[in-house]
């Protein structure tokens, strides 16, 4: 058994991740058409709710409650860093690192890294088609 050439392999990579775009886009498509169909029905069932005044209804094939989600996000990030830091409200902040900040950061100031940040590098193989 011979060994594949480069250009072997890259025909088959960009034939196959093309392949996978396109049964993506399939789906994507797909299932925007039932993600429509329940918002529709998910919205009628919510006028009722309001309607009757309830919060929730019983029947035969399930029971429809309503739930509230709260999003909170700053209007002014320089004002709500400012407040974070004053009143020591870090704990209103998830942990997660800014990742192109952060490489930013540790091009433009290489002999100031954050004390405590680990980096893990993994190399990739990307393939451009021609």
């Amino acid at each position: 058994m011979t060994t594949p050439s480069m250009d072997d392999l890259c025909r088959i990579y960009v034939k196959i991740r093309t392949k996978k775009q396109e049964v993506t886009k399939d789906y994507d498509a797909s299932m925007a058409v039932f993600d429509e169909k329940l918002n529709t029905l998910a919205g009628a069932m919510k006028d009722i709710l309001v309607a009757t005044g309830g919060t929730s209804i019983k029947t035969e094939h399930g029971t429809v409650y309503s739930t509230i989600k709260t999003k909170y996000y700053p209007m002014d990030w320089s004002m709500f860093g400012e407040w974070i830091i004053k009143n020591n409200a870090l704990d209103l902040l998830e942990k997660r690192v800014a990742q192109r900040n952060t490489a930013q950061w540790l091009d433009e100031h290489p002999n100031n890294p954050p004390p405590g940040l680990q980096a893990e590098s993994e190399a990739t193989v990307v393939v451009r088609k021609s």
